[in-house]
């Protein structure tokens, strides 16, 4: 299937490029199903996890006095990405596009960053990716551990089925990367970031991982996860 043709700003000045942006964020990134269904949660006062948001929903966000949405799809040119913009710039919301990869363990460049961007941004804060299921998880949980130092234990109920998160998928990458830490804080104990810096070896612990064939059919092929 071909990709459509990339947006950009200018396309949404005209109606034809409006209409395109708004039927990319509906029907090609699966939009509609979020007005009936709501996958967004507060991690903290000061922290939520949501799905790409339509502009209604940045809206929403605006009035619970979010002050910073994070992407973690990345920029793009593609309807979504421009409503999104475009809302943030009309409703005084900081719009931060940090890529995350949902079936790849972090790099050790992504989790340091992360922590570094949590202590930077402007709080209340919103971080989202496209189902509010996997990259989401990932980042609640390092937002939880790392930033409001919870127990490991707690931050990764983030990753589970009550968000979407499938485990037996491609996507349970993200999980065998906190066991192999919890694994080898069992056997030697080091601080979960120590782990990361001095430890962690992403291509071993992606190679190591197996998803299962059911798990996988679910997450690439019925809801299509990026």
């Amino acid at each position: 299937m071909a990709k459509p043709d990339p947006l950009y700003e200018e396309d949404l000045q005209t109606t034809e490029g409006r209409r395109k942006a708004w039927s990319g964020l509906l029907l090609g990134d699966h939009g509609f199903l979020r007005y009936a269904y709501s996958n967004v949660h507060a991690l903290s006062p000061r922290m939520w996890r949501a799905f790409q948001p339509a502009p209604f929903h940045v809206r929403k966000f605006a009035k619970m006095g979010v002050r910073t949405i994070i992407n973690l799809r990345g920029e793009s040119p593609t309807g979504f990405y421009l409503l999104e913009k475009e809302a943030c710039a009309r409703l005084g919301v900081k719009l931060i596009n940090f890529k995350v990869f949902s079936r790849e363990a972090p790099s050790r460049e992504t989790l340091l960053a992360a922590r570094a961007l949590f202590q930077d941004i402007d709080y209340p804060a919103l971080m989202h990716c496209k189902s509010g299921s996997d990259r989401v998880g990932l980042m609640s949980a390092l937002y939880l551990h790392g930033h409001e130092n919870r127990p490991l234990t707690e931050a990764l109920k983030q990753l589970s089925l009550r968000y979407g998160h499938i485990k037996q998928g491609k996507t349970g990458v993200l999980d065998h990367f906190f066991q192999s830490y919890q694994t080898y804080a069992a056997q030697t104990p080091i601080a979960f970031y120590d782990w990361v810096e001095k430890i962690y070896d992403p291509a071993s612990v992606k190679a190591d991982f197996k998803a299962t064939r059911w798990g996988s059919a679910v997450t690439e092929g019925i809801l299509r996860r990026e």
